[in-house]
């Protein structure tokens, strides 16, 4: 696959904008680990991708856990004791706690206050908390809100219901020319927050789109997944799938303009971590690579022992590093079409890598090859590269069947298309074989 070709086609600043509407469209709508909203979302995702919806009866066992029930919401509120609205989820899904249970009440403040969660070093910000695993209630509001409650009797309304349904999660599989796969992961169990992550749902779906356009090498999978409980339901089903996934990425916190963050599988040094490192170090932004670590997101189920799968993160502001993270600053003013496309880009540079990666032996290994009588002049010029005669010259001498382009690409500081389109040349001339 010629991705320059495909990225050349592309109108990146309308791809962001088209992606920032998408975030508007799934904002307002109320997601967790399971429920309606999750199959709302899921609903929109459909609208771009050929995506297959799978549901996981509560109760299911998938290794040490069992899928819970399901949990929806229609309404919540706390009127105060002159009959005010205080807490409205009308107004925002953020002011009740994920997965509360249902509670109809009149109870003094002094009662109410243990289930209500606010954030004093950010007094105007509306905190996200969830209970997904213990039952409980609970109200989140902003701290400046909170130090203006009266004494007295308070209305409290949680018209939510925990009971026995499903899991929902979406996966959109993209067959290409071998049966080893890239996976692609990300989380829809977040409610009205944008960068994480609405971001990696809409990043995802987008790219999905595309690849489904074109001649593809690996066969790619896409996840749509509530996160932790998500990835353990699809690994205890797809023991098989997983033995096939080569490479792999969870894609989350996308949307801000933050410095690009990606952190490597347990493995440290599989080629989507060295791919990953490669493209970020050749990109024009600042950015860093953090070592695995067993906290985060799904890549602790994927990167499991009994897996172990070539799977890292790519991230904009790290999640739990930017002060909006889980809060209700985290909405559409945080985000950013621009921000959105430059994920975008990296993204294709990365599957370009991963698409194109091969190992090649030079077929006139004793000396270098005279090129000139096969009509190859290192003087003309050349559709790749600063250097016309760098990318020929690293590719015969290090062509020995035992180096990928990659590891070519980043032991000679070289960029990975300039290697690739002079392998595609030195191959017509028969200077290469695969």
């Amino acid at each position: 696959m010629d991705i320059a070709k495909v990225k050349s086609t592309l109108h990146m600043e309308d791809m962001g904008q088209a992606m920032y509407e998408m975030i508007a469209r799934l904002f307002p709508i109320c997601r967790s680990i399971t429920g309606n909203g999750v199959r709302e979302s899921l609903a929109i995702v459909r609208e771009h991708v050929p995506l297959e919806l799978h549901e996981i009866p509560s109760g299911t066992r998938i290794y040490d856990w069992s899928v819970p029930q399901e949990w929806n919401i229609r309404d919540a509120f706390v009127r105060d004791p002159s009959g005010i609205k205080v807490i409205d989820f009308q107004r925002s899904n953020l002011h009740v706690m994920s997965y509360s249970v249902p509670v109809r009440a009149r109870m003094p403040l002094e009662a109410l206050r243990p289930h209500l969660y606010s954030d004093p070093d950010h007094p105007n910000w509306v905190p996200n908390r969830r209970s997904y695993y213990k039952k409980d209630w609970g109200f989140c509001l902003s701290y400046a809100d909170m130090q203006k409650l009266i004494p007295g009797d308070y209305e409290v309304c949680i018209d939510s219901s925990l009971e026995d349904g499903s899991l929902t999660y979406g996966e959109c599989f993209l067959p290409g020319d071998v049966t080893d796969e890239v996976l692609i992961s990300t989380h829809v169990c977040h409610p009205s927050l944008c960068n994480d992550n609405l971001s990696g749902i809409v990043v995802s779906a987008f790219l999905a789109q595309l690849l489904a356009a074109i001649p593809l090498h690996f066969s790619y999978r896409f996840l749509f997944i509530p996160q932790g409980i998500g990835s353990i339901s699809w690994l205890a089903s797809n023991e098989e799938v997983a033995s096939r996934i080569r490479h792999g990425l969870v894609l989350s916190c996308l949307g801000d303009d933050g410095d690009f963050t990606y952190k490597t599988s347990r493995r440290g040094d599989a080629d989507i971590d060295r791919a990953c490192s490669h493209v970020l170090h050749e990109s024009a932004k600042p950015a860093r690579v953090l070592k695995f670590s067993p906290h985060g997101g799904d890549e602790r189920q994927f990167c499991s022992p009994g897996f172990d799968l070539p799977i890292g993160v790519l991230m904009r502001s790290s999640y739990g590093n930017f002060p909006q993270y889980h809060t209700s600053a985290d909405d559409l003013n945080f985000v950013q079409p621009k921000a959105l496309s430059e994920s975008f880009n990296v993204l294709i540079d990365i599957i370009a890598i991963l698409e194109n990666n091969r190992n090649y032996r030079n077929t006139c290994p004793r000396c270098e090859p005279y090129l000139a009588k096969r009509g190859i002049s290192l003087s003309g010029d050349w559709p790749f590269g600063p250097s016309k005669e760098q990318p020929v010259l690293w590719l015969l001498n290090m062509a020995d069947g035992s180096h990928s382009l990659l590891d070519i690409a980043v032991r000679s500081g070289l960029d990975f298309d300039s290697l690739c389109q002079a392998a595609r040349m030195l191959r017509k001339y028969g200077l290469l074989t695969e």
